[in-house]
């Protein structure tokens, strides 16, 4: 019996941006009520989410 004990490598990345695209759309829609700011919040969002990980997250290891 051979045990592998290989770490995962998998990417979670998307994980932020939606969660930044879900967020910003959700404030957005709940402050003014407008579809077109709701989309401008979701853009935020995922400029915030970018951020996120390419200034805080990146190089920590868990």
């Amino acid at each position: 019996m051979n045990m592998n004990t290989e770490e995962s490598t998998q990417n979670f990345d998307w994980v932020y941006y939606v969660l930044g695209i879900v967020a910003g759309i959700l404030t957005a829609a709940s402050a003014t009520g407008s579809f077109l700011s709701s989309i401008l919040g979701g853009i935020i969002g995922l400029i915030i989410a970018a951020l996120f990980l390419n200034k805080i997250v990146k190089g920590r290891t868990y």
